[in-house]
């Protein structure tokens, strides 16, 4: 299931100075006014509940602690590259920090596979880094551009979380400044580490992380596509097959109704092996060049995306998938991270921007994963971008989301007529049947949903009581849902 590791290199590595990245900015740069900071507008990936802040970049880890001391009465919040769906990263009146000041990384162990960076270092520039040296970041979500300190924080996942767990399994320490202005080395196993890890930030802010990596041969991935019928020809297939790959996630068309009710486009796959990479392909077999669309010259039309158009784009993203294709290679941007290329992709649901809702339900309660699948469909949720993926056992953060079961995300616009009671809804088929919705995407949670979603709520709390007693870690959402 995994490659064997490069060949070695020189053990110690200190990394090259870091390009700018090709991030598509989310926030205003911050505004210095007389007296400092002025009041900004800060927002989520999904655009839909803006509210101002002081934004703060501090370089070093001094500047953060000085941060940290003058925020204010309104406390502050890490955030990273903005790529939070919903209010994670968002402090009303408050001060946020914005961590990408502290890109830098600091070793690298090309022999034992280890990396030490700072937290607003972003997986893109990880991939840069290490691929030519034979190795991969160990989990990658949807996008290469969120930063170190929210990979830990959202306890993010990708499509090898069935053989790789989330991204705290991979994280052998990290410093945590707390809200005493104490700068602390956080191991895994202890409470601090579970609380931090999916902890939204509400624990101190991540300065620094040492990570384990994944060793590869080639930056190629071998890809296998499938159709499926329905969302039970899905599911079946997920559960005898999914041992045999690394990565595995699948597409669904959620506007599919009756006998197609849940068909997807199944995609399977791990790193290509050198030896099966074409000849010419081998002269280079670490290359990382990814592709970007050229930026619109003017602004995005909103809004692009009603029921219409989004049955036109399944049926057609459906049928021209192979009914089976076997051992496509395709390079690491295209297989993990398609979106990325797209220049402000998260427009085109239009100005009230959009909503992404993920949950996951347990093995043994399919009917529930059924339920919803049904009750989108029913109610013609224009959402193009709907994907499930298998979980395997989840990891010990109090807060963290995956467990294993069943996980489908989707994206609706957020001016869908009647979408809060609708999606209030779900939530009650979701929690009924043990399940849970992740924080990291969520803008609309009833708080009282939350306690029965998260087991370790109460033990969460105490910790934060203990350690910020006067509430200097403080989120948007961390007030709507009382954390």
């Amino acid at each position: 299931m995994s490659a064997e590791r490069a060949p070695a290199t020189p053990t110690e590595h200190t990394a090259p100075p870091a390009p700018v990245t090709p991030v598509t900015p989310v926030t205003p740069a911050p505004t210095a006014g007389r007296d400092g900071y002025l009041p900004v507008p800060v927002t989520g990936w999904g655009r839909t509940a803006p509210s101002a802040a002081l934004l703060m970049r501090p370089r070093t880890h001094d500047e953060a602690v000085a941060a940290v001391h003058h925020c204010g009465s309104r406390g502050a919040i890490a955030r990273g590259l903005g790529r939070a769906y919903g209010d994670a990263a968002q402090n009303a009146g408050g001060a946020v920090l914005d961590m990408t000041g502290l890109d830098r990384i600091r070793t690298i162990d090309a022999e034992g596979g280890v990396v030490v960076c700072d937290a607003g270092v972003s997986l893109h520039r990880l991939m840069e880094v290490l691929l030519p040296l034979g190795w991969f970041v160990p989990v990658t979500p949807g996008t290469r551009y969120v930063t170190v300190g929210g990979a830990v924080c959202a306890d993010i996942h990708g499509k090898n979380h069935h053989v790789s767990g989330s991204f705290s399994r991979h994280v052998l320490s990290l410093e945590l400044l707390t809200a005493d202005g104490e700068v602390r080395t956080v191991l895994p196993g202890t409470e601090l580490f579970d609380a931090t890890a999916g902890g939204m930030g509400l624990t101190g802010v991540v300065l620094s992380t040492t990570l384990r990596l994944h060793p590869v041969q080639t930056s190629l991935m071998s890809v296998d596509t499938e159709r499926t019928t329905d969302l039970d020809d899905l599911m079946a297939r997920l559960t005898t097959g999914d041992d045999r790959y690394r990565y595995s996630v699948a597409w669904i068309d959620l506007l599919a109704r009756g006998a197609a009710t849940g068909r997807a486009v199944l995609t399977r796959g791990d790193h290509a092996p050198l030896d099966a990479l074409p000849a010419r392909a081998r002269r280079r077999p670490l290359e990382f060049r990814p592709r970007r669309l050229p930026a619109p010259p003017g602004p995005v039309p909103g809004g692009l995306l009603g029921r219409t158009s989004v049955s036109v784009f399944n049926e057609l993203w459906y049928r021209r998938a192979p009914r089976a294709r076997r051992g496509r290679m395709q390079g690491i941007p295209a297989f993990f991270h398609p979106l990325d290329g797209v220049p402000h992709w998260n427009r085109v649901y239009g100005r009230g921007g959009f909503v992404q809702y993920q949950f996951v339900v347990g093995h043994g309660r399919e009917e529930a994963l059924r339920e919803v699948v049904r009750r989108v469909a029913g109610r013609g949720c224009p959402s193009f971008l709907a994907v499930l993926k298998r979980f395997g056992e989840g990891d010990p953060g109090w807060l963290s989301f995956p467990m294993p079961g069943w996980t489908l995300a989707l994206d609706v616009p957020s001016g869908l007529p009647g979408l809060d009671a609708f999606l209030d809804g779900l939530d009650q088929v979701v929690a009924d049947a043990g399940g849970r919705v992740y924080l990291a995407k969520d803008s609309r949670l009833r708080p009282e949903l939350l306690t029965v979603m998260y087991p370790g709520l109460d033990r969460f709390r105490a910790l934060r009581a203990r350690i910020d007693p006067r509430g200097v870690f403080v989120s948007d959402l961390a007030r709507r849902l009382s954390l």
